[in-house]
């Protein structure tokens, strides 16, 4: 159950971030203020299997959805982005995996990259954990230590484009707790169209953080088959391998709670660190499967979660117009971790998941 306050006063205007503004490990928040969506105690649910909300409240709208739609499309309306991505051109590649590609012109490849500048005109609202039985929206507060900033892409990929930021540390990867509060937003705000993506290319990246679109239609990895090699019993973590896609794939779904999956997820990620394995986060189902994309270690850019997901941007019509699989087949694939490799990823899963899932 969600308690709902009126919110009555949004202070920020729309000036967006730009690439130029490089090279910080952390932001700074303090003495800003904005709406904070409080997640409820989650220890009170964690042994709790989820319930399908899509199926038990059909036509209405988790309030969680409902602030970040309203709060991206206000911006959008008040010239917020550079372009408007609703009338960028989308079509199925042609063939058995239906990749698709979008033309999208103003398009910039430019990673966001934080600088030590207080966003505030940039943040729509914060998530924040609390010790409440039921979550809660203040319409206007102080931003809390801990907090997931969500705040808007100049350069959408999708409707609803946003990066979603911890606050409060300085770490250069992103650790099991601040895995497991993104997790719980995409739980809650229980929409099958919102997708989470999160890029790992090197063992040493600016601050990290995830990015998030509303998506029309299944993406092409998510409708491929899978071969479960790991199910938790009682615990309810299953591990499988995607079959037949062109990147080293792994699936985790789960029926129960949120910290035990990104427990495994974050050591995963971790051990892959470590070995500088180039590795992406797809979140979809309503937060409850998360595809892991293994990328080899390569001297030129890796690929995106949604490029791995099946999902590429073009910038001229040309190369639009003439896509095929094959070329799609074929940039996957040249990326994708080796076979060897991926057996030693898939046994590790298998040993953390089996030590958790106890």
């Amino acid at each position: 159950m969600v308690t709902i306050k009126k919110l009555e006063h949004n202070k920020f205007l729309p000036k967006v971030a730009t690439p130029e503004q490089i090279k910080c490990s952390f932001f700074s928040f303090q003495g800003i203020n904005t709406p904070i969506y409080y997640l409820a105690n989650q220890s009170l649910i964690n042994d709790t299997p989820f319930v399908d909300l899509s199926v038990t409240l059909e036509e209405e709208q988790s309030l969680l959805d409902t602030l970040l739609l309203a709060q991206w499309e206000e911006r959008m309306w008040k010239g917020g982005f550079r372009y408007d991505v609703t009338a960028s051109e989308i079509k199925i590649i042609n063939g058995r995996k239906k990749f698709l590609a979008q033309l999208n012109e103003k398009w910039s490849a430019d990673p966001f990259i934080f600088n030590c500048v207080s966003h505030d005109e940039e943040l729509l609202f914060c998530v924040a954990s609390s010790e409440k039985a039921n979550s809660e929206l203040v319409p206007l507060a102080a931003v809390p230590n801990g907090a997931i900033l969500i705040i808007i892409n100049a350069t959408p990929v999708e409707y609803g484009h946003v990066f979603l930021i911890p606050c409060g540390s300085d770490r250069l990867y992103m650790d099991a707790i601040s895995f497991e509060m993104i997790l719980r937003a995409a739980v809650e705000i229980n929409n099958y169209s919102f997708r989470l993506f999160y890029d790992c290319s090197s063992p040493v990246t600016s601050h990290p953080y995830f990015q998030a679109c509303y998506f029309p239609d299944h993406l092409p990895v998510e409708l491929m088959a899978i071969d479960t090699f790991f199910s938790g019993g009682q615990r309810g973590i299953h591990v499988s391998t995607v079959i037949n896609y062109p990147i080293k794939t792994l699936l985790f779904e789960y029926t129960h709670n949120t910290k035990m999956v990104m427990e495994v997820i974050s050591e995963i990620c971790s051990y892959l660190r470590e070995k500088h394995i180039p590795h992406n986060l797809l979140i979809s189902g309503c937060g409850k499967k998360i595809f892991l994309f293994l990328q080899k270690l390569a001297n030129s850019c890796n690929l995106s979660a949604w490029e791995c997901s099946g999902y590429f941007l073009f910038q001229t019509k040309h190369e639009f117009d003439q896509v095929t699989e094959e070329a799609m087949l074929k940039c996957l694939s040249t990326v994708s971790l080796d076979d060897e490799g991926f057996q030693a990823v898939k046994q590790l899963c298998r040993s953390i998941a089996s030590k958790l899932a106890i």
